[in-house]
């Protein structure tokens, strides 16, 4: 089997440890409040490590898309690399994907500032790659909770500080 693979940097206009403490340490509260609009709930199962499968609830105004659930496979904190993979069984992702992992590590860009590298590699059933249009679109995706806590942050930047 072929795996694709998708690749992006980002730059957000807030600090790496904010940035992480919001998007990335686990905590849903905050997440979900600075993802108003976005993702409506937010239902995790497990402690917060490995093997732990949250599952997100988007809000109708984002898309057709309902939701999606993933499976962290591991962070590391001190790196600031979350790596988890899209839970594809009895999903409709499942037609087209036999797997689809993403790793996201964040690193600072100068005070008050940091840029998210993102890999997406993907297994679809077919065997075959994805058009270079739907990779992006899998690619913001992705980036669109990322985008939206940058917005929520850049507004509010004392209210997780």
């Amino acid at each position: 089997m072929v795996v694709g693979k998708v690749t992006l940097e980002y730059p957000v206009a807030v600090s790496v440890e904010l940035l992480c403490k919001v998007a990335f340490s686990g905590d849903v509260s905050i997440f979900t409040k600075a993802c108003v609009g976005m993702i409506d709930a937010v239902e995790v199962d497990g402690d917060g490590g490995p093997g732990t499968v949250t599952t997100m609830k988007l809000n109708p105004a984002v898309g057709d898309a309902k939701g999606f659930k993933t499976r962290l496979l591991s962070r590391d904190a001190v790196a600031r690399v979350v790596k988890s993979e899209m839970v594809v069984e009895g999903s409709e992702l499942s037609v087209q994907f036999n797997s689809q992992v993403s790793e996201v590590k964040v690193v600072p860009a100068g005070e008050g500032a940091s840029v998210v590298h993102m890999t997406v590699e993907y297994e679809r059933v077919d065997g075959a790659l994805l058009p270079q249009e739907e990779e992006a679109r899998i690619g913001q995706g992705y980036l669109g909770p990322i985008k939206k806590v940058e917005e929520y942050l850049v507004a509010h930047p004392t209210e997780f500080a």
